[in-house]
């Protein structure tokens, strides 16, 4: 399990519902410290309409500001290929290209059918790779759709199986809504492991239903090498109902222990989640924030065990 990685998604998927614009500087602020305190890997924005999403109006500065080296572990959301286009632009490099498995959300998220945004997929892989990029293919709604309700897995591995989908290196299985449950986690990952094409399979859950860290695990566990998930559980889809934040990334990265992960690193995390979420006024969701700020000073998690409020 230690060998599974965290991508934090703070700074797209987690600011999506905040209605606010972070500023740039901000941005990469957080994103820097991230990637120094050692996690692998970091959703920065998309290039959705900022009429839409205003807090991901400066995606395409941020990816400006920052160095190449620093873009090799950063990751873009993008819809079209006119998106991966303007993003390559820019600097970046590795693009997650999202379409919902469930038609009408697809028509709510992006703007068209799903079968239209699988059409355009080779043409937005064709310029992932003309960069020397790497572009992943983005399920939402694998699991629930909020206006159809439960989605059939034949549809989740038809999609995966779909010949134009073709040179995406990573497949990203969301639970858009966070409805589902460990087993049927566990059965949907086995299956795109076994029936679909070879790609790294990363799993995005949401704790909508307290399920968050428990469907990471069962999704790592069934063959999924990363998980995702946002400062303090922040964030959701704005066009999905019901959708509220993620998996929070210290709940995650307490649970998963990965080898670079110390008390004094978890302990910054901490400090960057609390002073993020107090400038945002967003609460904090995190049970691992909470834990840190106990009283066990026997712990060496726990902030008082390392004389911090």
């Amino acid at each position: 399990m230690t060998a599974v990685t965290l991508r934090d998604v703070t700074l797209r998927d987690g600011l999506q519902l905040t209605g606010k614009v972070l500023p740039t500087e901000r941005k990469v602020e957080v994103v820097r410290e991230l990637l120094r305190l050692g996690v692998p890997s970091v959703e920065i924005g998309s290039l959705a309409r900022p009429d839409l999403v205003p807090s991901m109006a400066n995606t395409v500065e941020l990816v400006e500001r920052l160095e190449p080296a620093e873009l090799e572990r950063c990751w873009v959301w993008v819809a079209t290929p006119r998106h991966v286009e303007r993003a390559a632009a820019a600097g970046a490099r590795n693009f997650q290209y999202c379409l919902s498995v469930s038609d009408k959300h697809n028509r709510a998220n992006i703007g068209r059918s799903t079968d239209a945004s699988l059409a355009a997929m080779p043409s937005a892989v064709e310029h992932a790779l003309g960069v020397g990029g790497r572009i992943q293919l983005c399920l939402a709604t694998s699991f629930t759709c909020p206006f159809d309700g439960e989605v059939p897995e034949e549809h989740v591995l038809a999609i995966a199986g779909d010949a134009r989908t073709e040179g995406a290196d990573d497949i990203v299985v969301c639970d858009t809504l966070g409805q589902a449950v460990p087993t049927q986690v566990t059965s949907l990952v086995t299956k795109v492991a076994e029936r679909t094409p070879p790609r790294r399979i990363v799993y995005h859950g949401h704790d909508t239903w307290g399920l968050g860290v428990a469907n990471s695990l069962a999704a790592a566990a069934a063959g999924a090498s990363e998980v995702d998930g946002a400062l303090g559980g922040l964030g959701g889809c704005p066009f999905a109902p019901g959708a509220s934040g993620n998996a929070a990334t210290e709940d995650l990265l307490f649970a998963l222990r990965p080898e670079w992960l110390t008390p004094d690193r978890f302990a910054a995390l901490v400090r960057l989640t609390d002073g993020l979420l107090a400038e945002l006024g967003e609460p904090n969701r995190s049970r691992a924030v909470q834990g840190a700020h106990s009283s066990a000073t026997a712990f060496p998690w726990a902030l008082a065990s390392q004389g911090q409020p």
